[in-house]
Formats: structure tokens, C-alpha cells, sequence
């Protein structure tokens, strides 16, 4: 009968929502015997068709918004994907949901049904009224953050990235779980932050754990760490929140002009591969295809003509086709290939059949006519 009343409480929560940004709900648990208080927010522009990463927010009471307005404004800025972001009120409740056994440092009692409220009952629940990406977030202050770690002990962790701030460790956590990080064989982002006028206690163990977690090597861990100037216990999460969003969701940024000297200039090998690693990690982590942004593509082509890497135009002039197929830039990189592989018939060809679509970035038609015409003076047409 409860999970019935839970099910038709989350289905009515999901049509408000289809004209509502974020709301407030109180959903009846059969794990914790107890109601809670729960907010959503969903994207304004929501569709059954795409697929969102979910954000769990520990602490809803104080860190719901900060987390709802970063993730709005970075997605804005495309630096991250559209997310739902599922905040869980604790302010009555923080200590007893996250108790742990004193002896053993992992959660017991009351925490015991809380770990179970969020991957048993919460989640699936939500997964069942909206199109959830695989990938999923967790987000934790002082003794929640530090109950956010509880979930990498699963033997399949259920969240992809953890945001600690200023964790309040339980006992020999700041050195079980960088342990535990660098056994993990699937991919895991891990940010945990600091500050010089922290909690003495949290300062010093989170750098037991930092100085720790230096001394394992995992290519599956991608681990971020900041100790803020002038900022304190409660600071941190304004400004971790941001940074942690910026580095987790890194691979689904622009490419910058620091990534593309330091990254795409050093890539061995063809830098075509870079940008379809890039797009293949993407697809991989977040469960949809992006467009390959014109910004990304720029970025290839001036790595592979700095390069001299006529490969790379050449398959970058393939992607182009696919993904602006009614502008001249997919023909107009296949006959600056075929210009420069010494076959200036095709490329004059080639060049026309641009001249004739739609203009975009540098390839214009003028641009264009000047190259046709500078081939067919070199061979006297």
C-alpha cells in the first residue's frame, strides 16, 4: 500500500512538473518508516526524448539552490549536460540519517536505512518517471559528505561522481576510501575541498586523505582536490560546488585554447582521434550523442593544418557533412584535402559544390571563390 502511495505521489509530482521548474514534495518512505521532504528540479525544457544525468544533493535545506543555479548556469554555457537534480531535507534529521558504528566507521541503525532510503527507494523511483542517464552524482557537506563515500563500497558504486565538502570523516574513512578509489575499475570522479579556516579536525584528516590518495595510481580515478583561501567550513560549498561541476564535466566543455596547446598540439598520433575520443567519452558517460560544436571542430582543424595533418582534414571534412550537412564547411575541408594531396581538379570540384550551400564560420563564399580561382590560375585555366 505504501509503495502504491509513493508511486502515485511521484507520478503527480511528475506532471506538475511538466510546467513547474523545481518543487517541493513529502514522500513516505517504507525504508525509514517516516515521511521526508524532497525537492526536483527538471530542466524547463524536459523532453521524454533525451536523457539527463541525476544529481543527489545531501543537505537540500541549505545546498539545493546553490546546486540548482550552478547546474542551470553551466548547462546555459554548455558546459555541462542538462541534469535533474534530486535534493533530499535533512535539517531535522542529518545526524541520526548519517550514524554510523563508532567501531567500524560505516553506517549502522538509522544510517543503515538511509543508504537504503537513497538507492533502493529514491532513485528507482525517480528513474521510473523520467529519463534518467546512467550517470549520477552525489553531493555531501561535513557528516553527509562523509556518508557519501558509504556508496563507493558497493561492488558496483551507484553514483559515477561524489563532491565532498569539508567531509567529516568516520573513523579511518580518510584512508579506507582512498583505498577503496584505487581499486575501483570503472570510472569515477571524486572532488573533495577544504579551507584554510576549516573545522581543524575535517583540514587535517582531509589532508591525511589527499596525501593518501596521491600515493595510489588508477586510470579509472579522476580526482580533484582544493584547499580555498579566506574561506571557511560553510564557504567551501560555495565554492566548491562550481569548481567541482567544472572539472567532473570537463570532457563536455568546448575545447579551450589552454586544452588545445597543452592537449590537442601534444596528442600523438592523428588529432582527429582526440576529438572522437572526446565525443565517444560523452556518449559513453552520459547516454546521448551531442553535436560535435563547431567551436570543437575549429579547434581540430587548426591542430591538424598546424600539424600538417591532411588525415585529420580529411575526416574532419566526413564529420562536418553529418553534423551541418547544409553548409559548406564539410565540402569546403574536402577540397582543401584534395588541394593539398596534389589533385586540383577534384579539389576545384569540390570547392564549387561548397560554394553552392550555406555559409558558416570562415568558409564563406568569397573565401571559397578566391581558392577556385587561385587553382585555376596555377594550372591556367
Amino acid at each position: 500500500m505504501k509503495k502504491n502511495a509513493l508511486l502515485c505521489i511521484l507520478l503527480m509530482l511528475c506532471t506538475y512538473l511538466s510546467v513547474a521548474q523545481v518543487t517541493s514534495t513529502t514522500i513516505e518512505s517504507i525504508k525509514l518508516a517516516e515521511k521526508r521532504n524532497i525537492k526536483i528540479y527538471v530542466p524547463e525544457d524536459y523532453s521524454s526524448d533525451k536523457t539527463y544525468p541525476l544529481v543527489v544533493v545531501l543537505d537540500a535545506d541549505y545546498l539545493f539552490d546553490i546546486t540548482v543555479g550552478n547546474a542551470k548556469f553551466y548547462a546555459h554555457k554548455d558546459k555541462m549536460p542538462q541534469c535533474i537534480i534530486l535534493g533530499i531535507d535533512q535539517s531535522q534529521s542529518r545526524y541520526e540519517d548519517c550514524y554510523y558504528s563508532p567501531e567500524s566507521g560505516f553506517p549502522d541503525k538509522k544510517g543503515n536505512a538511509f543508504f537504503e532510503f537513497i538507492s533502493m527507494e529514491l532513485i528507482p523511483m525517480v528513474a521510473k518517471n523520467y529519463h534518467l542517464a546512467n550517470f549520477k552524482a552525489i553531493i555531501g557537506h561535513g557528516i553527509t559528505a562523509n556518508f557519501t563515500n558509504y556508496f563507493l563500497f558497493k561492488k558496483s558504486p551507484l553514483f559515477n561522481a561524489y563532491i565532498a565538502l569539508s567531509p567529516s570523516f568516520a573513523p579511518l574513512m580518510e584512508s579506507k576510501v582512498p583505498k577503496r578509489l584505487s581499486e575501483l575499475d570503472q570510472m569515477v570522479f571524486y572532488y573533495i575541498a577544504t579551507a584554510n579556516e576549516d573545522e581543524s579536525e575535517n583540514q587535517q584528516r582531509i589532508q591525511v586523505f589527499h596525501n593518501q590518495i596521491k600515493g595510489y595510481n588508477n586510470n579509472h580515478l579522476h580526482y580533484y582536490y582544493n584547499n580555498f583561501d579566506n574561506a571557511d567550513h560553510y564557504s567551501v560549498a560555495s565554492f566548491g560546488i562550481p569548481i567541482a561541476f567544472d572539472q567532473i564535466f570537463k570532457v563536455y566543455k568546448p575545447i579551450s585554447v589552454k586544452e588545445y596547446k597543452e592537449e590537442i598540439l601534444a596528442h600523438n598520433g592523428p588529432v582527429i582521434e582526440y576529438l572522437t575520443d572526446k565525443y565517444t567519452t560523452i556518449e559513453t558517460l552520459f547516454g546521448f550523442k551531442k553535436q560535435v560544436s563547431l567551436n570543437d571542430m575549429m579547434a581540430i582543424y587548426a591542430g591538424a593544418k598546424k600539424k600538417e595533418d591532411l588525415e585529420s582534414i580529411k575526416e574532419l571534412s566526413k564529420i562536418a557533412k553529418d553534423q551541418y550537412p547544409n553548409t559548406m564547411l564539410g565540402f569546403f575541408w574536402e577540397a582543401e584535402y584534395l588541394e593539398h594531396l596534389g589533385e586540383p581538379k577534384k579539389a576545384l570540384r569540390t570547392y564549387e559544390k561548397a560554394f553552392g550551400m550555406n555559409e558558416i564560420d570562415f568558409a564563406t563564399k568569397d573565401l571559397a571563390l578566391e581558392r577556385m580561382e587561385s587553382l585555376k590560375a596555377d594550372f591556367g585555366w
